[in-house]
């Protein structure tokens, strides 16, 4: 209980902060519950059940066995895309702002000097490309997610979990509503990647981002996607696959116990949303998944507690003995599949410390061990990344800026990271410099919503997207 009374207390003080007009928060949202559960561990309890509820995007079907066993999905899907004309792949780099890539593609064609469809198509990107301006970097928001709910009556039942579902959660008809609003608003996905780059002799540059008139970048993320246990039958997916298609889905356990693979969480509505919508990416970007490790990744039971069986938690102990067949190479094999599908289609990963570490609070040699966990049993799955998005939004610095005897800031530089990004209601906060990147994400969940739904008037309007099956009030924190 100590743990959730000083993150309390944090939160206090960021809304003091931010209504004395700061903006910064350093302790800013995440779930709450999981400062008690991920002490290097994991969940502590699991429950039963499960619901339906439709999605905008794409209908779930009842789907028999496990992830695929082989990549014959993934082949097909990549021999479907191999036969795409290019034209047709031109067309796609152009709607998502790549006129550069999109004439380079046509130039570079044996014919392109006698055909005059692919002259003109350069024609039109050329004037397309003159007609885009560069956005300011210091003014791109970056917006943030935890686990989408699929059904609000298993996660807003009244057990102990439901009060923090209801802070930190959004429902899935929330988002679609939110995506939708923002698309028709005119704002477009981006990376930090595409906001900073960094340099062959190590120092970091600002990039540039041309768009069209109008457009809006931002940066989108999700957080704890590992599907805990904790989570069990509360109305979430199980975990991330791959369908017959090739294409990421979320797996979803029905109330009579039938497995079913649709549109359930934030992926694989953001994949179906851009196959309809690919104006909505730039460049093919994505989002950022912002990964621990204790409970594994994407839903697979990874961390190597679960083959050692040693130190293991009660929730980890009950979910091997419900699962006598496991098969820890078959679930770090399956997830590293599904990792390398989401990277082929624009998603990214960050390290969100193996431990859902508050790296404020934490010792210098707390997040040494804690980020060689991550580093031996995350990175192999995911892959190595220069990202780091930190647990309950602790950072390492002031919002001044980190500085040269700032240890923990060494110490991750050392390791390759690069990009580092906390929690702040402002609509924007961005820092760039020559050693680093910096910026605030902003939380979209029920407590932002319902206590201060005008910081987030920029991006939709909170009455035309609020889940009427949330209750209310919503616990304060």
């Amino acid at each position: 209980m100590k743990k959730r009374t000083a993150y309390r207390m944090a939160m206090i003080l960021c809304a003091s902060f931010f209504l004395s007009g700061c903006g910064l928060f350093p302790f800013q949202q995440d779930v709450p519950f999981l400062s008690e559960r991920a002490d290097n561990k994991g969940a502590d309890s699991e429950s039963t059940g499960s619901g339906t509820q439709e999605t905008f995007y794409g209908n779930g079907h009842d789907v028999q066995g496990q992830v695929s066993e082989d990549s014959e999905e993934s082949e097909s899907q990549t021999a479907e895309q191999e036969q795409e004309s290019p034209m047709e792949k031109a067309s796609l780099l152009a709607a998502q702002y790549d006129y550069d890539g999109a004439i380079e593609l046509l130039q570079s064609q044996p014919d392109y000097d006698s055909s005059e469809e692919m002259q003109d198509a350069v024609s039109e990107y050329e004037n397309a490309k003159a007609t885009c301006v560069e956005y300011p970097l210091d003014q791109i928001t970056h917006i943030f997610f935890h686990t989408l709910i699929k059904d609000t009556s298993k996660a807003f039942d009244g057990d102990s979990d439901s009060g923090g579902y209801n802070q930190v959660m959004t429902t899935i008809d929330e988002f679609n509503r939110i995506i939708e609003g923002m698309y028709e608003k005119g704002y477009v996905m981006v990376s930090p990647h595409d906001m900073a780059t960094v340099n062959e002799d190590g120092t970091m540059s600002q990039g540039k981002i041309m768009l069209p008139a109008g457009k809006i970048p931002f940066v989108l993320s999700q957080d704890d996607v590992s599907y805990y246990h904790y989570m069990d039958g509360d109305g979430f997916a199980d975990r991330l696959v791959l369908d017959e298609n090739g294409d990421v889905k979320a797996e979803y356990v029905e109330d009579d116990g039938s497995v079913s693979w649709g549109d359930y969480d934030l992926v694989p509505i953001i994949d179906s949303f851009v196959k309809e919508h690919p104006d909505f990416s730039y460049h093919g970007r994505k989002g950022i998944l912002a990964m621990t490790g204790y409970n594994g990744v994407l839903g697979y039971r990874t961390d190597i507690a679960y083959k050692t069986q040693e130190n293991l938690q009660d929730d980890q102990k009950r979910f091997l003995e419900n699962h006598p067949d496991f098969d820890y190479e078959k679930e770090v094999e399956n997830a590293t599949k599904v990792a390398e599908a989401m990277k082929a289609e624009g998603w990214e990963f960050a390290s969100h410390t193996w431990g859902h570490k508050n790296a404020s609070e934490s010792s210098l040699k707390e997040l040494k061990a804690d980020n060689k966990k991550w580093e031996k049993y995350v990175a192999p799955i995911l892959g190595k990344t220069d990202m780091i998005f930190f647990a309950f939004g602790a950072d390492i610095g002031s919002w001044e800026g980190y500085t040269s005897d700032n240890k923990k800031y060494d110490y991750y530089k050392s390791r390759g990271y690069r990009y580092f990004c906390n929690v702040d209601s402002s609509q924007y906060w961005v820092q760039i410099t020559d050693d680093y990147f910096r910026q605030g994400r902003r939380d979209i969940d029920g407590y932002r919503m319902y206590y201060n739904p005008e910081v987030l008037s920029d991006l939709f309007d909170v009455s035309e997207i609020w889940d009427s099956s949330r209750p209310t009030p919503v616990p304060e924190m």
